[in-house]
């Protein structure tokens, strides 16, 4: 193929090859400009139905105009009949290639999460759903930016029988449970593919493996993967929050909107004074060395004091059919030296990652809580617009008292079987 021109396109080098086709780099003779041509496999587009289907599609993915989204130019055939894509060419890698390297340092792969959100927002917001996020379909150019590619092509193969072996359409390893399953999607099987790749960015490693695809398959439909935070160190418990959060079985409890996410990681990266990778050093190291199993004791303590009142209610955190308990744990606030405010965090990390181990509570992010601070909305106002049923309050902005002497839960049922 190389050397050969197609339409006005002169092909100079082959860049890759997959299951959805041949990349190519050529050049535009009539722009000037380097393109990239996707050449789909013939099976792809033979049924006429079919490729009716992916050329709709295709133009409404050529329509989406954003930085994290590749270009699509036009859809051109060759003189056999193949179907081909004309999209933008960059320089950089895959982020699959990018992955297979080494784990990426958290702030990266953060940004790099949050760019691929971005570039979703949109077009979930004209509907268009993506179906096959995966490192191989996101592009890292030189210049660290994001570009999302393949839309329409995971739909078009969907509606396909292939015959290669050892292929899935879709990647297995980053389908959503209900995509595993062959059930509709929306939206939110975006999300929970997001997830599989940022947990995979973080550790090296996929959430859901298996030695074939059935069994993978299983996996994600019924198994819980290892925390990010035990399979490497340094990672913020808020972080593999959110991605549990985005690897929701049911997609009713993932995020419901893909910017939610952006803002949780935004929020994440922007706390703690631009620095919320890296733990807040003690001024003094002796310090340190106690402040850290003191936070661990302290946690455990305001855990009974907070579990206390909730048992008062004669509730225990086992969920009641269809129903879950949700909390909304206000981070403490230090009011003492400045040096103490390592401990006030520690206690806090403490207290969330416990409570969210505890499986049978869903943890409110603190992002959510602190955007009422200094609003003048009481703990009440707050539980009942976040739909939250128990609030654990140590922030003074929010009429909370900080410390745990005074720390105190406040209750909310908002299902008319709790009241």
């Amino acid at each position: 193929m190389t050397g050969k021109t197609i339409s006005h396109y002169k092909i100079l080098e082959k860049l890759g090859e997959g299951s959805m086709g041949v990349v190519y780099k050529a050049e535009d003779t009539k722009l000037k400009r380097f393109v990239a041509l996707k050449f789909l496999p013939p099976e792809l587009t033979r049924d006429e139905d079919a490729k009716k289907r992916f050329i709709h599609e295709a133009r409404a993915a050529a329509s989406l105009e954003h930085g994290n989204i590749c270009s699509i130019y036009e859809i051109d055939e060759t003189e056999e009949g193949q179907t081909c894509i004309v999209m933008s060419c960059y320089e950089g890698e895959t982020l699959k290639d990018k992955i297979g390297k080494a784990p990426l340092q958290i702030e990266e792969a953060v940004d790099i999460t949050v760019q691929i959100a971005l570039g979703l927002e949109q077009a979930h917001q004209k509907r268009i759903v993506h179906r096959d996020i995966k490192p191989a379909n996101i592009f890292i150019t030189k210049q660290g930016q994001v570009k999302i590619l393949d839309f329409g092509l995971a739909k078009l193969a969907g509606q396909v029988k292939m015959t290669k072996t050892g292929t899935t359409l879709g990647t297995v390893s980053y389908m959503s449970p209900e995509q595993a399953k062959g059930g509709e999607l929306d939206h939110r099987t975006d999300i929970w593919s997001l997830g599989v790749v940022l947990y995979e960015m973080l550790t090296g490693r996929l959430p859901f493996k298996g030695d074939y695809e059935q069994a993978v398959a299983y996996n994600i439909a019924n198994e819980c993967p290892d925390p990010v935070t035990g399979l490497r160190t340094g990672v913020p418990p808020a972080l593999d929050r959110i991605i549990f959060k985005c690897l929701e079985k049911d997609p009713s409890k993932r995020y419901q909107h893909i910017e939610d996410l952006a803002v949780d990681l935004k929020a994440l990266s922007d706390s703690r004074s631009g620095n919320a990778f890296q733990p807040h050093p003690a001024r003094d190291g002796r310090k340190r060395k106690w402040l850290v199993p003191a936070s661990g004791v302290l946690a455990v303590i305001l855990i009974w004091l907070f579990l206390g009142p909730l048992n008062r209610f004669g509730l225990k955190p086992v969920p009641s059919p269809g129903f879950e308990k949700k909390i909304l744990f206000i981070p403490l606030e230090n009011l003492g030296p400045e040096e103490m405010d390592y401990f006030a965090e520690g206690v806090t990390e403490e207290i969330i990652s416990r409570l969210a181990s505890l499986h049978t509570l869903g943890v409110i992010s603190r992002q959510s809580a602190l955007h009422y601070a200094g609003k003048g909305y009481t703990t009440e106002a707050i539980g009942k617009e976040l739909g939250v049923h128990y609030i654990f309050n140590g922030n003074p902005a929010l009429g909370g008292c900080p410390g745990w002497a005074k720390a105190y839960a406040h209750y909310f049922p908002s299902d008319p079987r709790q009241r």
